[in-house]
């Protein structure tokens, strides 16, 4: 079995080649990204493994079905880089559904506490041997409310976090759980009331073509003055323009972004000797109360572990010619897949 691995770091060489003696695949690994210009040098494996800024377009799909490739493992939990219409019936797709809740929450609660007692700012003040405290007051999270978009696994995790520092917690999601709230406390409620009652909102929810934007100028606009927002789930989540103007006129007070809506030209990428073009994004990281981190919420030993784990099963399956536990398609985002009888998409 030969696997090409696209966006390819030295992390991840290290955690799959020491997971691999018990598999035996045969890997190429390609520093650059899956695209249409890229998807050429995949021919003749017949599996890719492909990371959240690789582009899976219908020309994509089409290069990787005629080099040979029929299966897409992905090794992230997202999956709207790729058009799951276009690759329906040739390439089968696979993902990592789960790999550390843990890390993603805990990255949130970190830019949450790093961004009320501005910790990144008080750094590299006492670098310059300042010592001054004048401008870092934060205030108490206990008692605070708190908005929870979203409370799947990660969504859970920070919410027991949260519930753990004293805070209200109101949450959202389309599927609440009433044993869950009764046990930590939380009210389930309407995005305008969470927009209106909480101090801080992180946002835990899929892209969707429904979630996209979802904070945009009329949702910062039924915000508490001085709101925190935090973002580590989708760049798109956030229209951040309309952040950035809730920034300059002081209506939001503090944002903690892990992720950014063109983070696919940057992220992951080294930049500190080059220029940034994106306008966007350079102006986001002239802000004393932004904290911008390049997509490294889910960067744990143990995450990275499980990523690999988890792909290297999927992969195996796949080559059994086994049932896909981590398959989807755009058939199973519709609702109506025959995936529960047949333990395949196609």
């Amino acid at each position: 079995m030969k696997i090409a691995f696209y966006d390819t770091k030295p992390y991840d060489e290290k955690s799959f080649e020491g997971k691999n003696a018990d598999y035996g695949f045969e890997f190429t690994y390609l520093k650059t990204r899956l695209n249409k210009r890229t998807a050429a040098l995949a021919a003749g494996h017949e599996v890719v493994c492909a990371f959240v800024n690789d582009e899976i377009s219908l020309e994509t799909a089409d290069i990787l079905h005629e080099g040979g490739v029929r299966l897409i493992a992905l090794r992230s939990a997202g999956y709207n880089n790729v058009d799951l219409k276009a690759v329906y019936g040739r390439l089968h797709v696979v993902r990592v559904p789960a790999y550390s809740p843990h890390a993603v929450a805990e990255h949130a609660a970190a830019l949450i506490l790093a961004l009320n007692r501005k910790t990144h700012r008080a750094y590299y003040r006492t670098r310059d041997n300042n010592f001054s405290i004048d401008g870092l007051m934060g205030f108490d999270l206990n008692g605070r409310t708190a908005g929870v978009i979203g409370t799947g696994k990660i969504g859970r995790i920070l919410v027991k976090i949260l519930h753990g520092f004293g805070m209200k917690i109101l949450a959202y999601d389309g599927y609440p759980d009433a044993d869950f709230a009764v046990k930590y406390g939380l009210s389930y409620t309407g995005l305008d009331e969470l927009y209106a009652e909480s101090d801080l909102i992180s946002l835990h929810c899929p892209l969707t073509p429904e979630t996209s934007h979802m904070i945009n100028a009329r949702s910062i606009s039924m915000m508490k003055d001085d709101v925190m927002i935090i973002n580590t789930g989708r760049g798109q989540l956030i229209d951040t323009a309309a952040l950035i103007d809730a920034l300059k006129s002081g209506h939001v007070g503090s944002a903690g972004l892990d992720v950014y809506e063109e983070e696919g030209d940057y992220f992951f990428e080294d930049f500190s000797s080059s220029t940034i073009e994106d306008d966007i994004l350079a102006r986001l990281l002239t802000f004393n109360n932004v904290l911008v981190t390049s997509h490294q919420a889910f960067f744990t030993k143990e995450a990275i572990g499980n990523i690999a784990d988890t792909s290297f099963q999927n992969i195996e399956q796949f080559r059994k010619n086994e049932s896909l536990v981590n398959e989807i398609c755009y058939r199973c985002d519709k609702g109506h897949c025959a995936k529960k009888e047949s333990g395949r998409c196609f």
